[in-house]
């Protein structure tokens, strides 16, 4: 009879539970289970003691009847069991799945974030050659031209001297005729290096092209610093150095402007140090002031160590 009650039951639908439940709804069944043992055991002690030595107004029929309750109650215990087996397994078969989507998608971000990194490498890589001379990695034209019109505008609001360093170096088609552009481009590239390491932090030093480089000074108190630092950078660029076993020394000229007393523009500033650097150039002299130019006579000519620092006595007509 109990056979056929189960067979009509019709079959759960096993959905996938969390083990955590699981393990709740496991110790509910076992005491259940364990209630049905007690009962059924009571029915049949009672059932046992009646045959033994019958009880007044004790009916086997009734304790038959509670002991095939009791046997349902067990039926259904063992398929509440057997449907929590299913959902266990079922969560543990989902739980692997997930895991292993949860692996792929993981894979799948590492793969993105690795792309979204070298993409990010990529385009900063892209802006700093777009910005930087590919030679000697300092900055180029574009990026210069665009912090010198923004000191000319700090410079303006707050009274401050700005200088601009026209920097040519001597004789440097020597070397790439000598030696060949690849030496040639080390060379440049040591020397931007030294300029670098020389100057102020906050000013910039760029390459105009070719051996010309551009120095921007920010905040010059007067004439004397500004010449200071003149000299100093060429001494930089005179220390001899080594490339692939070649033994080179580089000599500099320079000329300077500065805002606002020589130019009110940054064209101006750096077409007036060009112009001065020139005349350094010319006259062999180092570095030279574009106001220098601008006087009757140039003052004597004073010797600092290896560099002239000033002028050689004579009218400015003479010296073109």
């Amino acid at each position: 009879m109990h056979t056929e009650r189960k067979q009509k039951r019709a079959p759960r639908k096993v959905k996938a539970i969390r083990l955590t439940d699981a393990l709740d709804l496991m110790e509910l069944l076992k005491g259940k289970v364990e209630q049905c043992a007690s009962d059924l055991s009571s029915v049949n002690a009672g059932i046992k003691q009646h045959i033994t030595a019958p009880v007044p107004g004790y009916s086997v029929a009734r304790a038959l009847t509670e002991s095939a309750a009791v046997e349902s109650k067990v039926f259904q215990c063992a398929e509440d069991l057997a449907a929590l087996n299913a959902a266990i397994s079922e969560g543990i078969v989902e739980s692997k799945a997930l895991k292993l989507e949860l692996s792929d998608s993981r894979a799948d971000l590492s793969e993105s974030q690795a792309e979204l990194s070298h993409s990010q490498a990529a385009e900063q890589k892209a802006q700093h050659l777009a910005y930087h001379d590919a030679v000697t990695g300092l900055p180029n034209r574009i990026l210069f031209d665009d912090r010198l019109n923004h000191a000319l505008a700090q410079a303006e609001r707050h009274g401050w001297r700005t200088v601009i360093m026209f920097i040519d170096l001597d004789k440097f088609k020597r070397i790439n005729d000598s030696y060949g552009h690849d030496i040639g481009d080390k060379a440049l590239h040591t020397i931007g290096q030294r300029l670098q390491a020389s100057v102020r932090a906050g000013d910039t030093v760029s390459r105009r092209g070719g051996d010309e480089f551009v120095y921007l000074m920010l905040e010059a108190k007067d004439d004397v610093t500004i010449e200071k630092l003149a000299l100093k950078i060429m001494e930089t660029i005179a220390e001899s150095f080594e490339i692939d076993n070649i033994s080179l020394t580089l000599k500099a000229s320079i000329g300077i402007a500065i805002y606002p007393q020589d130019a009110q523009s940054a064209e101006e500033l750096l077409k007036y140090a060009d112009t001065a650097m020139y005349k350094a150039k010319q006259s062999n002299k180092g570095h030279l002031l574009f106001s220098q130019l601008t006087q009757a006579h140039w003052r004597p000519q004073i010797v600092v160590g290896s560099v002239r620092s000033e002028y050689l006595d004579a009218p400015r007509q003479q010296q073109d």
